[in-house]
């Protein structure tokens, strides 16, 4: 009997050393897993992170020079007889400024050298100086100087875009063209300034003359009937659901399929608003009015999940305070429950609004995709929105319109940053803890 209990003794450390070993080999596998877990966070996180700062770095690189754009001083004589004080658009300002061009070099005498000349000089220098006319009319009988912008190409190749060194086959300007430009520019008559035409003008076939001011004002359109439209609805719907509605098989298929529209694809509410709003209602088409029913269809799930998710996060003791000091329902939801979670539903809503500017599929379903070039005044005139003028401009082949798509995509990019600080903004400044 001893002998047995001093072998039990003996052999008890033994196991319990045999147990600390496993348990602390358990311990370090799991403490590296844990190691290693971190290791490939942290690496998905700086993949990401050169993933987007490779976006960034590409899309500023390619269009930040489109906010900069070159014109030409010319000093072009207005004859007396060449210009009608009293109908001053019916004066040839296109051959007044050509004849102050071809001054500059009276060696260039061939139609076809002319030719090639004159295409120094943008679609709109006219307009230029026909502004110029008018706005000081003393100016008929003498000279005035006029800054006039250059064509695309020219510009291109004042900012370096075009390779004078390359062989003449192989770019866009001819030697004789380069060395007009190059000539102008040693008795500086180029100049460049801030391209105030991108963010004053609407599109154009022209790229030194296109500008995203029509886009802009389509896109304000939109999102103003979005907002007016889905910012209530939304929000009356979600208060229903959560606060008044009864739990049964109807109201569990309604929150069903509002979960299941939230990951519809965007092109589908494109189809649904051409089949109803244009076809069967008979709306205007390309209008702001119809771009921003069919995005409202598309931004409800999302403003109706998070109005849920904010009253939800309300206190039930917020609720029977209310109604224990003689409150109504609805004087209770609307006095005490609304504006506790209208911070959380104001996120929603901006979130949704920063997803509806970025869309254009269901969009170019309604025909947002015509060529505008007049600006909108209303939300039944014919418009564009901003990322569809981003789709229309990246289908050219122009390099002046890589550079303007990029620079738009650096515009959208600031609202879309813009709209979601607000949201992290909102719910910072009015966020509850309970």
């Amino acid at each position: 009997m001893d002998t047995r209990s001093a072998k039990a003794a003996r052999a008890a450390p033994s196991g319990r050393s045999q147990i600390a070993e496993t348990v602390n080999a358990g311990l370090r596998r799991r403490y590296r897993a844990e190691r290693r877990f971190r290791a490939y966070g942290i690496i998905a996180i700086l993949v990401a992170l050169g993933m987007l700062a490779t976006l960034f770095v590409t899309i500023i690189g390619k269009g930040y020079t489109a906010f900069w754009q070159h014109s030409l001083e010319l000093n072009v004589a207005v004859p007396a007889d060449a210009v009608n004080p009293q109908d001053l658009g019916s004066a040839n300002y296109l051959g007044l400024l050509r004849d102050a061009l071809q001054a500059q070099f009276p060696e260039v005498d061939t139609r076809q050298e002319r030719r090639a000349l004159f295409a120094m000089l943008s679609d709109g220098a006219p307009y230029a100086l026909q502004d110029a006319v008018a706005e000081d009319p003393s100016v008929i009988g003498r000279s005035v100087t006029v800054q006039v912008a250059l064509d695309d190409d020219f510009d291109m190749l004042a900012k370096g875009h075009i390779d004078a060194n390359l062989p003449e086959a192989q770019r866009r300007l001819s030697d004789a063209q380069v060395a007009w430009y190059q000539a102008l520019a040693e008795r500086g008559m180029i100049e460049g300034h801030f391209n105030t035409t991108l963010f004053t003008s609407g599109d154009s076939r022209q790229a030194e003359m296109s500008g995203i001011w029509g886009a802009v004002v389509g896109s304000f359109f939109t999102l103003a009937v979005t907002l007016a439209l889905s910012f209530p609805i939304g929000v009356a719907t979600a208060v229903y659901l959560e606060e008044f509605a009864p739990k049964n098989r109807f109201t569990d298929l309604i929150e069903v399929n509002i979960n299941n529209l939230a990951a519809v694809p965007s092109i589908v509410f494109g189809l649904l608003g051409l089949a109803v709003f244009l076809q069967f209602f008979g709306l205007p088409r390309s209008a702001p009015l119809v771009g921003g029913l069919v995005l409202t269809l598309m931004t409800l799930p999302t403003i109706i999940i998070a109005s849920r998710a904010a009253l939800k996060s309300v206190p039930p003791s917020i609720r029977e305070a209310a109604l224990g000091l003689g409150a109504s329902k609805l004087q209770m939801i609307l006095h005490h429950v609304l504006p506790l979670a209208m911070p959380g539903m104001l996120t929603g809503t901006i979130i949704g609004m920063a997803q509806a500017l970025g869309e254009s599929a269901p969009l170019l379903m309604i025909g947002m995709v015509a060529f505008v070039v007049d600006i909108p005044n209303g939300p039944l005139d014919p418009s564009t929105v901003l990322p569809v003028q981003i789709f229309l401009w990246a289908d050219s082949p122009e390099r002046a319109f890589v550079e303007r798509t990029s620079a738009a995509i650096m515009v959208l990019l600031a609202f879309l940053v813009f709209m979601n600080a607000a949201a992290v903004w909102l719910r910072k400044k009015f966020e509850r803890r309970w």
